[in-house]
C-alpha cells in the first residue's frame, strides 16, 4: 500500500494543456505545513495540475512565546519561494495565498505576512476561522452528497479545529475551537507516550472545550466529515492494519468510534520511534497524531454521533472552488438582477415557498420606498435599502431548513454564513438580524448579533425588521391575494392601503396582530383600510 500526498477530490490532469487564463494557484498556509494546488478551471469546478506540500511546523513555539520563530519562519518562506516558483512555471493567471491558525494567532503574524509579500511578492490573506470552515464545507460539499441531512464537518488543523454545522447543503453554524493537534498534543503532554492520566485530563479538556465553544445542534447530525491530515492519516492507518493493497484511497473512508479507540489505546502506548514505523502514518506526524485522534473521538462523542467519514481535500479545495466562481463574474460587481437571483437559489436551495417570497418582497419593498419619502428624514428610512429588506424577506424563512422552533434564529445563521454575492459583510448582517426580527422578540441589547452592529445599523434592522412584519402578515395565507399597497402618513397614523383579488380577510387580520414593532419604532399607529 503506498500512502499518496493529500490531494484535491478532482481530476488528476498532470496531462492536461490549459490556456493561461484559466490556471490557478491556491497555497494554505497551515500551523504544521504549507501547501500549494495548481489547476485549472473546468465545467464549473477544477481539474488538479499540481501540488506540493513542506511540513514547517510554524507554530512550533507559539504555545509557549506567543510569536513565530525565526526558524519556522524562513521554512515556511523557503517552501512558499519554491511553490510561487512553481505556479510561474505553469503561467498561473490567478494565485491567492491563505494563512489560518499560527499566522492567525501570532503577535508577529502580520509582520510574518508583510515579510512574505516584500520578498516574494505575494499576498497572503490571513483568513478569520469562520471562513476557514466555509471552505472546507464546500470542499466536503463538491465530494459527498449533503444536500439532504444534516450534517457536521470538522476540519483539524495543528493550531485549531473548525466545526461546520450544514443541513440540506447549507452552513447554519462555524464553530472554532483551539483544538489543533499540535496545540493539544503540547497542552496535554500527548507527543510521547501517554500515561492513563495523561489521556484522562486530554479528554476532559478537549470535552471543556466543545461545551464551551460549540453548541448542539437540536438532531444530532447524520454524519461527521473529516478534513485535514489528522483524519487522512486515521484513514491510511487503519487501511494498514487492514493490509489493504495499492489501489486503496482514503477518500471516503468510514471508521467508527470503537475502531478508533482501539487506535488510540495502542498509539498512546507507543514510543515516538515505534509510532513513527506505524503504517499508514507519516512520521512527521507521530508526535501530535495521539492529540489529533482523541479531538476527532470528543467530537463524535459531543455530538452523539458514532462514525466518521473522511474527505482528503479541505481549505485549499474550498479556496479553488471559490476562486473558480468569482472568475466568472471577472471581478466586476453583480448586477441588481443577479444578486436577486443569486437570493432566491439560496432560498431555493432551502425549501423556501417562492411565489410567497417573492410577495413578500416586493410588499415590503414598496411600504418601504412609501415611508421613506413621506416619514420625516430624521427617523433614517433610505430608499436605497430596499435591496436588503426584499433580501431579508425571501430569506426570512430559510430557517425551517433546520427546524420550525426557533426557525427565525436558524434563518439568522444560515444567512451569515451564506457569503452571498452582491453583498458586503456590513449589509449582509443587517440582512441577516432583519430576517432574524421578522418574527419574535423585537431586537434587543442582550441578543449578541444585533448588539455587535453599529448604532447606525441597529435602527435599520428595527425599522426595516417592523416593515417586514407587517409584509409577510399580509400574506398569511400564502396565496398572494394582496395586489397593491399604499401608504399615507400624519403625524400620527400610518395609513396602508390594500388592494386585494380575493378575500384578504386572514391576511389583514394577521397584519393588525403585527403592529406593535411598527407602532414602537415610527411612533405612530398603523391603520389598514381596504380600497375597491
Amino acid at each position: 500500500m503506498t500512502q499518496p500526498s493529500a490531494t484535491a477530490d478532482a481530476t488528476d490532469g498532470a496531462t492536461a494543456t490549459p490556456t493561461a487564463n484559466d490556471r490557478l494557484a491556491a497555497i494554505d498556509i497551515g500551523s504544521n505545513s504549507v501547501r500549494i494546488v495548481v489547476a485549472r478551471a473546468v465545467d464549473g469546478g477544477y481539474q488538479v495540475l499540481d501540488e506540493e506540500r513542506e511540513n514547517t511546523r510554524l507554530a512550533a513555539s507559539l504555545a509557549a512565546t506567543g510569536h513565530l520563530c525565526p526558524d519556522t519562519m524562513a521554512a515556511t518562506i523557503a517552501a512558499l519561494r519554491s511553490f510561487v516558483t512553481m505556479a510561474q512555471g505553469y503561467n498561473v493567471a490567478n494565485i491567492r495565498a491563505i494563512a489560518t491558525s499560527a499566522v492567525r494567532d501570532a503577535a508577529n503574524g502580520r509582520e510574518f505576512c508583510q515579510r512574505i509579500q516584500e520578498e516574494l511578492g505575494l499576498k497572503v490573506d490571513i483568513i478569520p476561522p469562520r471562513e476557514e470552515g466555509r471552505l472546507s464545507f464546500l470542499s466536503v460539499a463538491r465530494a459527498f452528497d449533503v444536500s439532504d441531512k444534516a450534517v457536521a464537518v470538522a476540519d483539524i488543523g495543528g493550531g485549531s479545529t473548525e466545526i461546520v454545522l450544514a443541513a440540506g447543503g447549507v452552513v447554519e453554524e462555524v464553530y472554532a475551537t483551539r483544538l489543533g493537534a499540535v496545540r493539544v498534543a503540547e497542552a496535554c503532554g500527548l507527543t510521547g507516550v501517554c500515561t492513563a492520566k495523561q489521556i484522562d485530563g486530554a479528554e476532559r479538556h478537549i470535552d471543556d472545550v466543545l461545551r464551551r465553544h460549540a453548541r448542539k445542534p437540536p438532531l444530532a447530525p447524520a454524519m461527521v466529515y473529516g478534513a485535514g491530515g489528522t483524519f487522512t492519516a486515521l484513514a491510511w492507518m487503519m487501511l494498514g492494519r487492514e493490509g489493504a493493497g495499492e489501489d486503496a484511497t482514503a477518500r471516503g473512508y468510514r471508521v467508527n468510534r470503537a475502531d478508533l479507540n482501539h487506535l488510540i489505546a495502542d498509539l498512546a502506548r507507543m514510543t515516538l520511534e515505534e509510532r513513527s514505523k506505524v503504517s499508514g502514518l507519516n512520521p512527521k506526524r507521530a508526535d501530535i497524531i495521539v492529540a489529533g485522534l482523541m479531538v476527532i473521538d470528543r467530537i463524535l462523542k459531543h455530538f452523539g454521533v458514532n462514525e466518521v467519514q473522511v474527505h482528503t481535500g479541505g481549505v485549499r479545495d474550498g479556496l479553488l472552488l471559490t476562486m473558480v466562481e468569482s472568475s466568472k463574474t471577472s471581478g466586476r460587481a453583480l448586477t441588481a438582477t443577479e444578486r436577486q437571483e443569486a437570493v432566491e437559489r439560496f432560498a431555493e436551495r432551502c425549501g423556501t415557498d417562492l411565489p410567497h417570497a417573492r410577495q413578500v418582497a416586493w410588499m415590503a419593498s414598496k411600504l418601504l420606498e412609501e415611508l421613506a419619502t413621506q416619514l420625516e428624514p430624521s427617523l433614517g428610512l433610505r430608499v436605497s435599502d430596499k435591496p436588503l429588506i426584499e433580501a431579508a424577506a425571501v430569506l426570512s424563512n430559510v430557517g425551517y431548513l433546520v427546524n420550525y422552533d426557533g426557525h427565525h434564529k436558524h434563518s439568522y445563521h444560515l444567512i451569515i454564513n451564506s457569503d452571498l454575492p452582491g453583498f458586503e459583510r456590513d449589509d449582509l448582517r443587517v440582512v441577516a438580524n432583519v430576517a432574524r426580527y421578522h418574527r419574535g422578540s423585537r431586537p434587543k441589547q442582550k441578543h449578541k448579533p444585533f448588539a455587535a452592529l453599529g448604532v447606525e445599523d441597529q435602527e435599520r434592522v428595527a425599522k426595516l425588521a417592523a416593515i417586514l412584519r407587517l409584509a409577510l402578515a399580509l400574506d398569511r395565507t400564502h396565496q398572494q391575494q394582496v395586489n397593491d399597497v399604499a401608504v399615507k402618513v400624519t403625524k400620527s397614523t400610518v395609513e396602508i392601503a390594500i388592494r386585494a383579488t380575493g378575500d384578504a380577510e386572514v391576511d389583514l387580520w394577521a397584519a393588525r396582530r403585527k403592529v406593535d414593532l411598527f407602532e414602537r419604532v415610527f411612533g405612530r399607529s398603523v391603520e389598514f383600510v381596504v380600497t375597491p
